[in-house]
């Protein structure tokens, strides 16, 4: 143990003096130098703004650039970090009407480059760097056209040389999704320049993100549906910059998509419900399902009932999907939630049992908090969750041990459908298997679960808690019949039973909402283990 403490300084120490040493050299002039050599192209392909969409949210309404004269803010050291990072990716050139100064607009450019032609740690990151260099390729009507040569000159070469450094440094980044962000930059701008040599960098790079990225049914290793959308909209965009600009379009990347696409159909499409597992938050993807449209993508799910870890069940009106996946491994793990065999139950899309969501801002301890197994709808021991998550350098925390799922069985039938699976995050701290079976009976619209509590050799009595998470502003009373909490929703009354153990409700956070939180409340089973297996028996009936 000692040893391996002696290492790990050892290694952060490393870490801290490589790094220093790195932040010298790119503010450098002996850097600057290098990536200031750039081929004299201009500004070749020019992209339709509509392939744009899938990324970007357009206000319905636009404003006049006058409303963003700038030029005097760029040295404005008072602006909060998320003002900052969003002024200077240029992402809101997309909500300027196209009727606005071409000459004022150009001059913010301008005096955006003089203010900021050489690295800066602060605005060339590879997320607001990968941006800027997407939004002003594609406003090049506004920012490019019925200029002067000295002007063009100076922004192609800003571009190239902000490309120069992402080829550089994107390699370094740990984040997947920048890194997905910056190879579209550089796809961009090598279709944009008719510069062969970043344009192959670009799709190396994306070959590499598919193979790495991915599991053998094409799923993100991370299982965060929110980034099964992002890798999706990307991938569609860039298949669809090869397209207009008419370059050859790989067969890894049509593979990729057809993959992608299935699981977002699973997961989204037949059923239009935010499912809040593993770092995923509401969102609405409405906008993207009619660009997809729009564009000629339609996708259909083949892989029967399960996709990434989750299986989804549902009719008409009940919709049933539980966390039947392992941990993912440590490196695809930033925003992984420990909650394996946690569900959600909707009714006409209203939720019945929901999990409490994702904290995004890893800063915040918000973050972890919401990362815990007391976050979801399952089981807990002891109050501590099934993994263990350690902090990075970068202050995110990953997932620091695994558990394996196993004995998973899924069937549907005309009158039920049910679930069955187990885990054994739990066996080497406290001696237990955690099998959970869902069943839900759909001519009486009852769910019925079974939580087992398995004992191992090495045993060990705990307390236990069985969390069954509301959704905000659900109406909840506990009932004289200790055992019994009705539960009432805009367009139903369900009640909740628990026979042989003692029932309860608390308040709790919900951060289903980005980067937000509001009160809500759970209803919870408690008890402690026992010296012998033990069956938890609960129900779930509308009334």
């Amino acid at each position: 143990m000692v040893l391996k403490n002696s290492l790990n300084y050892i290694n952060e120490f490393f870490f801290y003096i490589t790094s220093r040493i790195r932040k010298i050299y790119l503010k450098s002039s002996l850097y600057n130098k290098k990536i200031s050599k750039i081929n004299n192209n201009s500004l070749y392909y020019k992209p339709s703004l509509k392939i744009l969409s899938c990324l970007i949210k357009y206000d319905k309404k636009k404003y006049n650039v006058e409303d963003f004269y700038l030029n005097s803010i760029w040295k404005n050291e008072k602006i909060n970090e998320n003002d900052y990072k969003k002024l200077h990716s240029f992402f809101w050139l997309f909500t300027l009407d196209l009727k606005s100064s071409k000459k004022l607009t150009q001059s913010i450019i301008l005096n955006w480059i003089e203010n900021n032609e050489n690295f800066n740690q602060k605005n060339w990151e590879i997320d607001i760097l990968s941006k800027r260099i997407i939004s002003w390729i594609s406003n090049s009507k506004l920012v490019y056209e019925e200029s002067s040569d000295q002007y063009k000159n100076k922004f192609n070469f800003i571009i190239n040389k902000q490309i120069n450094h992402l080829i550089n440094e994107i390699n370094r980044s740990e984040l997947f999704n920048n890194k997905m962000l910056g190879c579209t930059a550089i796809i961009l701008s090598g279709l944009s320049y008719n510069d062969q040599k970043i344009l192959n960098y670009g799709l190396n790079l994306l070959k590499k993100i598919n193979k790495f990225n991915f599991d053998t049914e094409g799923f993100p290793k991370s299982r965060n549906l929110r980034q099964l959308t992002f890798y999706l909209k990307h991938f569609i965009l860039i298949r669809e910059l090869l397209k207009e600009s008419q370059n050859e379009i790989p067969t890894y990347l049509d593979e990729s998509i057809f993959y992608l696409g299935q699981a977002y159909n699973y997961i989204w499409q037949s059923a239009k419900l935010n499912f809040l597992f593993n770092g995923n938050h509401e969102a609405d993807h409405s906008d993207f399902d009619k660009y997809l449209k729009t564009h000629g993508y339609k996708f259909k799910n083949i892989n029967g009932n399960e996709v990434g870890g989750y299986s989804c069940l549902k009719n008409k009106n009940i919709s049933l999907i539980i966390d039947v996946g392992s941990s993912p491994d440590k490196k695809f793990s930033q925003n992984y939630q420990s909650g394996p065999l946690s569900f959600e139950m909707f009714c006409s899309g209203n939720k019945i049992i929901t999990n409490s969501g994702f904290f995004q801002n890893y800063k915040h301890q918000l973050n972890s908090i919401s990362k815990s197994t007391a976050a979801h709808s399952t089981l807990i021991l002891d109050n501590n969750s099934v993994n263990k998550f350690k902090k990075q350098n970068n202050a995110d925390t990953v997932v620091d041990d695994s558990f394996k799922i196993f004995d998973k069985k899924i069937i549907i039938e005309k009158n039920n459908w049910k679930i069955s699976a187990s885990h054994d995050g739990y066996q080497k701290k406290y001696g237990i298997i955690h099998k959970r079976e869902l069943e839900y009976l759909i001519d009486k619209n009852t769910l019925t679960g079974k939580d087992f509590l398995l004992k191992r050799k090495n045993f060990k009595t705990c307390n236990f808690e069985i969390r069954f998470h509301l959704y905000p502003n659900t109406k909840v009373t506990k009932t004289q019949d200790k055992n019994v909490v009705l539960i009432e929703l805009e367009n139903s009354g369900w009640k909740f039973s628990c026979k042989h153990y003692a029932i309860d409700i608390e308040t709790g956070l919900f951060f289903g909402r980005k980067n937000k939180y509001v009160e809500n409340q759970n209803i919870f089973i408690s008890g402690i283990t026992q010296n012998n297996d033990q069956e938890i028996l609960w129900e779930i009936k509308k009334i």
